[in-house]
């Protein structure tokens, strides 16, 4: 699983290194996909990316919303290598996609990791905070009890069978 939050270069060439936190949940050979999400880029390890497109493939085919959905992360999504330095040469499409230049944010989420431009890193942060601070009382926490259950109704009285 990836977490953290790291600032890095990518060089003149594309290439990123990748946090070493990272590298070592990484099996290099396997390989990662990047693609466009949101305002972002998500690499994810290969083993990652093919669960991702089963989950895909088990949707409604002819979806609206899932045809979208799939077209967009499928149409932009790259097979990446780590090179024997740990680094990863990012398409210049998906860098300019999501407004990457020399400085980025990388940030562990999970199943995957993300790359961000500084200030777009900043303005979801910010914004997500704010959406946070409205909710946090709403969302119960995977493990926890969460909001109590309403008592059970009681059962209505049945009308009398008609003769």
């Amino acid at each position: 699983m990836f977490k953290g939050t790291y600032e890095h270069r990518i060089d003149g060439k594309g290439r990123l290194p990748v946090p070493a936190a990272f590298r070592r949940a990484l099996a290099p050979e396997e390989g990662l996909v990047v693609t466009l999400l949101d305002q972002c880029l998500a690499v994810y390890p290969a083993p990652e990316w093919a669960r991702l497109e089963t989950q895909l493939a088990a949707l409604p085919a002819f979806s609206k919303p899932v045809k979208a959905l799939t077209r967009r992360l499928a149409s932009q999504a790259a097979d990446c290598a780590l090179d024997s330095q740990g680094r990863i040469l990012l398409p210049a499409l998906l860098r300019a996609a999501a407004g990457l230049t020399a400085r980025v944010v990388v940030v562990g989420v999970l199943n995957r990791f993300e790359i961000w431009a500084p200030e777009t890193w900043g303005s979801f942060v910010a914004d997500s905070e704010r959406l946070l601070d409205d909710v946090s009382l709403d969302l119960p926490l995977p493990g926890s009890p969460g909001r109590p259950e309403p008592p059970p109704t009681p059962p209505r009285p049945q009308a009398k069978p008609k003769r």
